[in-house]
Parts: C-alpha cells; sequence; structure tokens
C-alpha cells in the first residue's frame, strides 16, 4: 500500500520524551497506510541525546512497516556523519538498495539518488529548505515526485500542520527508483536534516 498510494501524509511528530522518532504514515483519506519508526536506541544513547546535542555523531537506524501486513517493508540507515548526509536504503532482508548522498552544504541542498550498483538514478533538490519544498527527479531530470508541506488536495482535516508533510508520487515508478524514494521521501525529516547548527533549518 505504501508504494501503490500517489499521495503520502506523514505526520513527523517524534515522542519527544523517549528521544525516539515514530511517524505515522496515511493516504489523502486519513487511512494509514504504515509506520516510521527508530530502531536501535539503548537506554543509555537516549539519555544521551536528551541532554547533549550529538545526533550528527550518532548512527541512526530506521524501519518503514507497511500496515496492512504489520512487516518492515525497507530499512534505512544514517551512519554517523560530518556535514553531508550518506543514507543507505536497504530491503526487509538488509540487502542494499541504493543510496541517498548529498552533494552539497551552502545553497539550496541537493541529494544524489544512487543504486546499490553505483548507477545515479535520480535526485532530491530542496528549493526552499524552510517552506518544505523539495522536487524529486529521475535520472533524466523529470520530476517524479514532490515532497512539500502544503497540498491543495488535502481535505480540511488532513491540511497540513507543522507535524505534517505531504509526498505525492502522480505515477509509478520502477526498481529501484520507487524504493529509494518512497524511502529518502518518508526519513526526509530524520534521516536527511541536518540540525540546528546546520543552517537548514
Amino acid at each position: 500500500m505504501l508504494f501503490d498510494s500517489p499521495v503520502l501524509v506523514v505526520n513527523q511528530k517524534a515522542k519527544v520524551f523517549e528521544m525516539v522518532s515514530e511517524y505515522v504514515v496515511r493516504d489523502e483519506a486519513g487511512n494509514q497506510l504504515g509506520a516510521v519508526r527508530e530502531v536501535g536506541q539503548s537506554r543509555a544513547r537516549k539519555v544521551l541525546r536528551f541532554v547533549s546535542q550529538v545526533d550528527d555523531f550518532l548512527t541512526h537506524r530506521y524501519e518503514i512497516v507497511d500496515s496492512s501486513s504489520g512487516s518492515v517493508v525497507l530499512r534505512v540507515t544514517r551512519p554517523r556523519r560530518f556535514l553531508k548526509a550518506n543514507v543507505v536504503i536497504s530491503g526487509p532482508d538488509d540487502a542494499e538498495i541504493g543510496r541517498v548522498v548529498q552533494q552539497n552544504v551552502i545553497g539550496k541542498i541537493r541529494f544524489a539518488l544512487v543504486a546499490a550498483d553505483g548507477t545515479a538514478v535520480g535526485s532530491i533538490n530542496a528549493e526552499n529548505w524552510r517552506a518544505w519544498d523539495f522536487s524529486v527527479a529521475d535520472a533524466s531530470g523529470t520530476e517524479v515526485a514532490r515532497v512539500t508541506k502544503k497540498w491543495a488536495g488535502l481535505g480540511r482535516e488532513l491540511f497540513t500542520t507543522a507535524d505534517n508533510y505531504v509526498v505525492s508520487v502522480p505515477s509509478p515508478l520502477d526498481e529501484p527508483l520507487r524504493s529509494i524514494v518512497v524511502a529518502s521521501a518518508l526519513c526526509i525529516d530524520t534521516a536527511l536534516k541536518q540540525d540546528s547548527g546546520g543552517g537548514l533549518r
């Protein structure tokens, strides 16, 4: 279901006191399709994150779960980093599907989407980070998806707020681009964002 819906509404409100990110993913009618949850957090690690600004120096792991089956469909790993993000996207069997590699740190941020064999399959381009406008393109530069805080097709009850954003994928995509686009878009505020000192927020 996560791969079939042309519109995904992501509630990005984290469990602040537990220092664990857990997002709900719905379709445009409000039906829950899945969830994104951070895994591998020990008690000591949660305390460390709560009392210090160390996120960039820690490896973060996320699971994307399909609500209809309850099973993990994708895994996202963001290794510790310095300045640029490099995110690994894997299947439920941990086999690498591709990577999202940050290309620059100054100006409008751009991420390259790369298949496991090193082939460039697309890009994520920040049009305005503060306004949450991202264009996702395939290898030819054609837009195939969009991430935004506002989308006219949503009803009032799902109108985007500070805790929500919308992923629009109007046409079906082939693998591995489909999995890379869905995983990176659903984790764009966790695996790809920089901390408050990075100048992107």
